[in-house]
């Protein structure tokens, strides 16, 4: 079982930035697929972005692309996400999940470890 607790959310004008945070009570994170996603009112859950643990490799929607980017820190175990240049349509509650399987990491269906998601709004 690994418990996810993420942070960080909040209100923003277009524009701005925002850096939300998950922290994992795993021992460990090695092997694990970490990601995180996003979900608008009356929308399905969508991929934003996400890490292979081991290696580093990260992936991105092509929204999110050039604007946000996903880190992680092995000693804390905790995830990041730094959203630069937000926009209104960026607004959602924003989910942090885990996975120790090696599959696709774009689809909500791979992860088996959610957190209670983060609201963030940018106004217009």
């Amino acid at each position: 079982q690994v418990a996810l607790a993420e942070s960080g959310g909040g209100l923003v004008q277009a524009g701005g930035s925002l850096r939300l945070s998950c922290a994992a009570s795993a021992r460990t994170l090695s092997g694990y697929t970490m990601g995180w996603f996003r979900q608008a009112p009356g929308k399905d859950r969508e991929f934003v972005t996400g890490i292979r643990w081991n290696s580093g490799t990260t992936y991105y929607a092509d929204s999110v692309k050039g604007r946000f980017t996903i880190s992680r820190d092995d000693a804390k175990n905790t995830l990041q996400l730094q959203m630069n240049s937000l926009k209104p349509e960026d607004t959602a509650v924003y989910y942090c999940a885990a996975d120790h399987r090696y599959l696709p990491v774009v689809n909500v269906q791979t992860y088996t470890y959610w957190g209670q998601g983060t609201q963030v709004t940018v106004s217009s």
